[in-house]
């Protein structure tokens, strides 16, 4: 199932033809898996890449929400560095803002978090990840259908350690919609948020999170292969410079309890 907010209430919407659909898939590719229990901090970077590579994307991508895949390659490495070098996944309460297809949910969710909610706009964006979460049988993880840059007030504020995400760019449509999901991840993390921007706009987030008193790590620059998703495009795939950053907070941060966010995430 996965959660749909309507106002202030979550509803949980049994997605029954879907689980009708891949229930003998999912019997099928899942008894060997279940039986190895692979998805542990101790799970590879090749192996984690493989689960990646078997998830449903986008088939019909919106260019108004600029829905591009995270590639496996890109998601197994960005999660590998988060869990491995940072300690910021496994036993963690994660949240994946626009979540989209649910590869970085679902690899958070595989490497050991202890909960992990995907939050998208797109109801047929959630479809997919709901499928790919019933691929693999999660317990751990819950689909949330919200619009992140307009997240209400101060309710979602410290209730996740670890924020993860590939925000939008910022089109001409949807000029400065990444800082507004950096900054809606800022509230709502008690440890780091992690995320994909453009090299090109570097100077100005680290200016912005100057202001915020907010860490900023460029942890690696990527070559981020934007394949032909839209009509418009003349160019089979276009390479992008983009920056996986890290935002942490400074000591004087002080985080609410790990009790008292449970208490507040399961009211929610």
């Amino acid at each position: 199932m996965y959660l749909c907010t309507t106002s202030q209430y979550i509803i949980n919407i049994k997605c029954s033809q879907l689980l009708k659909t891949y229930h003998c898939r999912k019997v099928i590719k899942n008894k060997q898996f279940v039986q190895k229990t692979l998805w542990t901090c101790d799970m590879k970077l090749k192996e984690l890449e493989s689960y990646l590579q078997g998830l449903e994307v986008f088939k019909s991508p919106k260019v108004k929400l600029e829905q591009y895949p995270t590639s496996p390659h890109i998601a197994a490495r960005m999660l590998h560095t988060i869990d491995t070098r940072y300690k910021d996944l496994d036993g963690c309460t994660v949240a994946d803002l626009g979540c989209g297809c649910g590869v970085l949910a679902i690899g958070a969710s595989l490497l050991g978090a202890s909960m992990c909610f995907g939050i998208d706009i797109d109801k047929d964006a959630l479809d997919i990840s709901y499928q790919n979460y019933c691929e693999y049988e999660l317990k751990n993880l819950e689909l949330i259908q919200m619009d992140v840059t307009k997240m209400p007030g101060t309710q979602w504020n410290q209730l996740f350690d670890t924020v993860i995400m590939n925000p939008p760019f910022g089109t001409k449509q949807n000029r400065g919609i990444d800082m507004l999901f950096l900054k809606t991840g800022l509230n709502m993390a008690t440890r780091a948020v992690y995320s994909l921007h453009k090299t090109a706009t570097r100077e100005h987030i680290r200016k912005k999170t100057k202001e915020w008193g907010v860490n900023m790590e460029v942890i690696s620059e990527l070559r981020f292969d934007l394949l032909s998703s839209y009509k418009f495009h003349k160019h089979q795939s276009v390479d992008i410079q983009v920056d996986f950053i890290r935002f942490s907070f400074p000591s004087s941060h002080l985080p609410i309890s790990r009790t008292e966010k449970n208490n507040l995430l399961w009211k929610k």
